[in-house]
């Protein structure tokens, strides 16, 4: 049976369940949620853990080593039961999955996934730490899904959020194919340093940075009237993830704005799992983590 449990500060308030290790919950001081309400009639998830694989693999194989696996676009964690591991203080919680039969049977390593959840003032800090228990070099890749209230609590007019990249991102986005796998770059939509959010954006999906630059970013409502006046924004760093996704489902009042370490295979990709583009090797008894800090900004009024 899964659990929720809550951590805060003076200025948030987070809640993860043990399902999937998720966040599903970041609401500021006044209360006002921050998050997609996960509505299972659009999209349930809020902010998935995806592990040990992001995206999907070509026919949902995964080819490793001469053998090949059943697994799913994203991989397990999410659906997977998290044992807490620590939660005496208010402000932190720390969860763990280890590999069993199950997912060995999907993905033949031993492993340990943690995440730990902090809080300090408005920022939220999200590390995964991957631990390889076996003999040889574990391959994987990782990534946060987050979704985020679109518009913004207080945000103003939704077609007035934007996406500012901490640097300029000129190169070229990636779609996903009938089958969720990549296709051609085409142009980005990015104009410098400025993603002008629409809902056209995601006729054709997702957009994929496979070549990021930008370690940071900041989501942004419309700017309010008023001199001094301060837009609702967040402010998201994630110095381990090369690589990022942005989504929308047709219709929904949320934005998923998502940090990755790793890729859907390519259209045509038939390889061993261990080359494919986005492929991390850990070597035995070693570990690895990947942090993620979201920092909410609420709108101030001008004079």
């Amino acid at each position: 049976m899964s659990e929720t449990y809550a951590i805060a500060s003076d200025g948030l308030t987070a809640r993860i369940s043990s399902l999937g290790a998720e966040l599903v919950s970041l609401t500021d001081a006044r209360g006002n949620e921050w998050l997609t309400d996960g509505d299972p009639a659009i999209w349930a998830g809020r902010s998935p853990i995806l592990f040990p694989v992001v995206g999907e693999l070509a026919g949902g194989k995964l080819r490793v080593d001469g053998a090949e696996y059943e697994l799913g676009r994203h991989g397990f964690a999410r659906r997977r039961e998290f044992v807490c591991q620590e939660h005496e203080a208010s402000d932190r919680v720390r969860f763990r999955m280890s590999d069993d039969e199950q997912t060995r049977a999907a993905y033949p390593f031993r492993f340990d996934l943690d995440l730990l959840y902090e809080v300090t003032g408005t920022t939220l800090t999200m590390t995964a730490t991957v631990r390889n228990r076996g003999d040889g070099t574990m391959p994987f890749s990782i990534g946060f899904h987050p979704g985020f209230a679109w518009p913004l609590p207080d945000g103003g007019d939704k077609l007035k959020h934007r996406v500012v990249f901490a640097g300029f991102e000129p190169g070229p986005v990636r779609r996903l194919d009938a089958d969720g796998l990549l296709r051609a770059y085409e142009d980005t939509p990015v104009s410098g340093r400025v993603l002008n959010l629409r809902p056209s954006l995601f006729d054709a999906d997702a957009m994929i940075w496979d070549q990021l630059s930008s370690r940071a970013l900041a989501y942004e409502g419309e700017m309010p009237e008023g001199k001094g006046a301060t837009p609702a924004a967040l402010d998201m760093h994630f110095p381990d993830c090369p690589m990022m996704g942005i989504w929308q489902k047709q219709g929904a009042d949320f934005v998923c704005i998502e940090p990755w370490a790793g890729v859907a295979d390519a259209a045509g990709f038939d390889g061993d799992f261990r080359v494919k583009p986005g492929i991390m090797e850990l070597p035995a008894g070693e570990e690895r983590s990947f942090a993620v800090t979201i920092t909410i900004r609420p709108a101030t009024a001008g004079a």
